[in-house]
């Protein structure tokens, strides 16, 4: 059996009491299910680290995305994400088990989904940036989706558009407050902003910065000495990650400001201290 201290249980589906069934044999649980596939329907959910309003935000999920169900209690689903395979718990209301395949994304930074292609009529549902949707109708300039609702046009693209560069939406979300888990224009964490920036440039990227600075790109520096920076390098620190938006400015969500900010890179390595670069990565 695989040594359970070397699969990550934020992308392993695994407890002591209860294991995803793909993983029987690689871990020791007391039983093994198979899942659910469901599909968030609700504009964004938070998931968290138990089954419980107090329990710690880990990540969000947006309209669209999938989620395997592994366990249910008191309202709470225990699962995973398709998107990135995050693990944790969120509430069983925003999942259908009615799936519906993609045709579009948005694109803006949030869309407003309405009852009614009318925008006078009080809107039912935000849906985020990143969000998946599918477009079964249309009237005038509005899209009507799959399980309900109308979205305006313009805040959608079909899925096979032209990749966005990752920088300019990065930009886009100057100002937004800084949020742990988030993944949204609402609030968003610093991995938050590179997954849903590299999203939309067609780019799959894992949730946490440890796990993107594993991944993404190539590695082009180790401490960040030596680097002529490029718009669109991914700079990391241990806990942190920003994108360049030229050879001198980094945007991030950041925890001193509280919010996604462009600011020279050499205040940020300033600041750090200590805790100095530990990667630079070039897609």
């Amino acid at each position: 059996m695989t040594d359970q201290t070397s699969l990550d249980p934020r992308v392993h589906p695994y407890r002591p009491d209860l294991a995803a069934a793909h993983l029987k044999g690689r871990v020791q649980a007391a039983r093994y299910v198979e899942g659910v596939p469901c599909q968030v329907r609700s504009g964004f959910v938070s998931l968290r680290e138990g089954p419980g309003f107090e329990a710690r935000q880990s990540s969000e999920l947006l309209f669209g995305e999938s989620f395997t169900v592994y366990e249910e209690q008191d309202g709470w689903a225990w699962g995973q994400n398709g998107t990135d395979g995050y693990v944790g718990w969120l509430r069983l209301e925003g999942l259908d088990a009615d799936i519906n395949a993609a045709t579009h994304r948005v694109t803006d930074l949030r869309a407003f989904l309405y009852p009614a292609p009318d925008l006078k009529t009080p809107f039912v549902d935000i849906l985020p940036m990143g969000a998946r949707v599918a477009v079964v109708g249309e009237q005038g300039n509005w899209r009507e989706l799959a399980g309900g609702g109308w979205v305006y046009h313009r805040h959608l693209s079909p899925l096979d558009a032209t990749p966005l560069d990752p920088v300019d939406t990065a930009l886009r979300f100057l100002g937004t407050p800084y949020l742990w888990g988030g993944r949204t224009s609402i609030g968003i964490d610093c991995s938050g902003l590179i997954q849903v920036a590299l999203a939309l440039a067609g780019v799959d990227s894992p949730r946490d910065s440890d796990q993107q600075r594993a991944s993404l790109g190539t590695l082009v520096s180790a401490d960040g000495t030596g680097v002529d920076y490029r718009r669109g390098d991914l700079v990391f620190w241990p806990g942190h990650v920003g994108i360049m938006a030229d050879a001198t400015d980094l945007v991030h969500a950041n925890a001193f400001h509280m919010q996604v900010t462009r600011e020279p890179l050499a205040d940020v390595v300033a600041r750090a201290g200590a805790s100095g670069i530990n990667g630079v990565r070039r897609l």
